[in-house]
């Protein structure tokens, strides 16, 4: 039941959907990777699901910019998920700007939302093989 205030998509699920130009490509990386096999698939899709949250690889046409995170796996031990998917073959990005530097693949990310409880967040960026931008996330308590 929704309150006049409340919008209409806020009881709503959200499920991500990142392009992939070689469907196959995708899959092989999600599962050597990350260790992630889809719970589903149809012609032109797989349906991935971790922790109850969905999120599908999809063929397309169109590719990504990798500009900006697409999706985010939000974590309780960043530092041995980043060890792990390094010794899978991932490789992290290096970012150093002004006020935000990668070390050993890891940013630490002043503020966090009131709401998470956490001062600030740890966080690692990769490229799927599809060149979407993916991230780790921990939040710090």
């Amino acid at each position: 039941m929704t309150t006049e205030n409340e919008g209409v998509l806020a009881g709503a699920r959200v499920a991500t959907r990142l392009p992939a130009q070689d469907l196959d490509r995708a899959r092989r990386f999600y599962a050597e990777r990350l260790g992630l096999e889809p719970v589903d698939e149809r012609p032109g899709g797989l349906l991935y699901r971790c922790a109850g949250a969905d999120f599908v690889v999809f063929r397309s046409t169109g590719t990504s910019p990798g500009t900006f995170t697409q999706m985010a796996f939000e974590v309780d031990d960043i530092q041995r998920v980043v060890a792990e998917l390094k010794r899978r073959g991932v490789v992290f990005e290096d970012v150093d700007v002004p006020g935000f530097r990668t070390r050993d693949g890891i940013a630490e990310v002043e503020g966090n939302y009131p709401s998470k409880g956490a001062r600030g967040e740890r966080g690692a960026w990769f490229r799927d093989s599809e060149g979407n931008l993916l991230g780790v996330g921990e939040p710090v308590v």
